[in-house]
């Protein structure tokens, strides 16, 4: 087969360009909305609802990830399909505060607009390309998550939410299935000759995205306060602290590492599915979690830790730490004993938290975090 001309260049790096990180500036939008829709469900209803929005505009940029480390950013179609789903993107990030209200209707379309049009536009670039009838099987796909991701936008209540759910369910099965079509066959992971090097830049890149969106959530409380006193001061530094630590666990080794791990793969793609288009959400629910934390912990330091701060501070760190441990678990075939054991100490805390101060269980978790990088340093030497 000839390659198409959209296609990146076999014998060079597929480097992160800047049209890929404009694209990406959305997604700080949209991991904002996240957290305030969670903060404003503070129910299992409104976090399972969090949770499927996530999974929503995961997919969205996540599939976006698969198709520029094929195609060519630098050719002008495809720079043209990135600046046309950053603004697809955009008002599906504008619709999640109402996304199971007003709004519905507006993130179903712009869903299935990312999931087809990018779809349509690889099979065009992929012309010739050994890729071309892989991206034929996974429009096929979209075209049926697209079209329950709108019937969900049309229908209210639980309905919707069944709709979008088997929607997300379809775009997380096809890959696993290999996108199994009639009368297109189906890919095997084989096929999906990945750069790993460009696929991990760029899921560490969202979950930096993630932690600047927690640290600017961190600033912006900080700064509506009318007089910051001295256990607001304390929560603030802890709060940074607690990103910093985020940041410590994920990008002082593992990450770095974990790209040289899958690259020396003998089935890289299948590995970059498993440790990066499956994980890596746990790990960003995480983080959007403990955001929420923090602003709620900021706003009322001294007040106790009733059980939706307690849930938000133990949860969201207890998230954070098993995304990370299954990553591990997943690229170096070793049991994560550090972050397992942190999230056991955590879990026992919790009939504790919900009788301390919301400093002070914030005050526990950093503790428990440093206990992990201390633990992790000490195995290094």
């Amino acid at each position: 087969m000839t390659t198409s001309s959209w296609a990146r260049a076999d014998d060079s790096p597929a480097r992160v360009t800047n049209v890929e990180l404009f694209f990406d500036l959305v997604y700080v939008f949209a991991v904002t909305q996240l957290s305030h829709h969670l903060l404003a469900h503070l129910t299992w209803g409104g976090a399972l609802q969090t949770v499927l929005l996530l999974a929503m505009v995961w997919l969205a940029w996540v599939y976006t990830m698969w198709v520029t480390n094929w195609l060519d950013p630098e050719r002008l179609p495809v720079r043209v399909m990135l600046l046309g789903l950053t603004l697809v993107s955009l008002v599906l990030a504008f619709a999640l505060p109402e996304a199971f209200g007003s709004r519905g209707l507006t993130l179903g379309i712009a869903y299935a607009v990312a999931q087809i049009g990018r779809s349509v536009v690889a099979v065009l670039g992929l012309r010739g390309h050994r890729l071309q009838r892989n991206f034929e099987r996974i429009l096929a796909w979209c075209v049926v998550s697209g079209t329950l991701a709108i019937a969900g936008g049309v229908v209210h209540g639980h309905a919707r939410e069944a709709l979008w759910f088997l929607a997300v369910a379809v775009d997380l099965l096809g890959g696993w299935v290999g996108f199994a079509t009639p009368g297109l066959g189906r890919s095997t992971t084989q096929d999906w000759t990945i750069d790993v090097d460009h696929f991990a830049e760029r899921c560490s890149a969202f979950v930096l995205i993630a932690l600047g969106e927690s640290v600017v959530l961190i600033g912006s409380t900080l700064s509506e306060l009318d007089h910051v006193s001295l256990a607001e001061a304390v929560t603030f530094g802890l709060a940074f602290l607690g990103a910093v630590q985020f940041w410590w666990l994920y990008f002082d080794r593992s990450a770095d590492a974990g790209r040289e791990e899958v690259s020396r793969s003998d089935d890289p793609g299948a590995l970059g599915r498993s440790a990066y288009h499956l994980i890596h959400p746990v790990i960003v629910s995480g983080i959007i979690t403990t955001a929420a934390a923090d602003e709620r912990v900021l706003s009322h330091p001294g007040a106790t830790a009733h059980g939706t701060t307690t849930a938000l501070v133990l949860g969201g760190t207890a998230l954070y730490l098993l995304g990370h441990a299954a990553f591990k678990a997943v690229v170096f075939h070793v049991l994560p004993w550090s972050r397992l054991t942190a999230v056991g100490v955590l879990a026992l805390l919790a009939p504790l938290a919900v009788h301390l101060t919301s400093l002070t269980v914030a005050a526990l978790t950093a503790v428990v975090l440093l206990a992990v990088i201390v633990v992790d340093a000490r195995g290094v030497r």
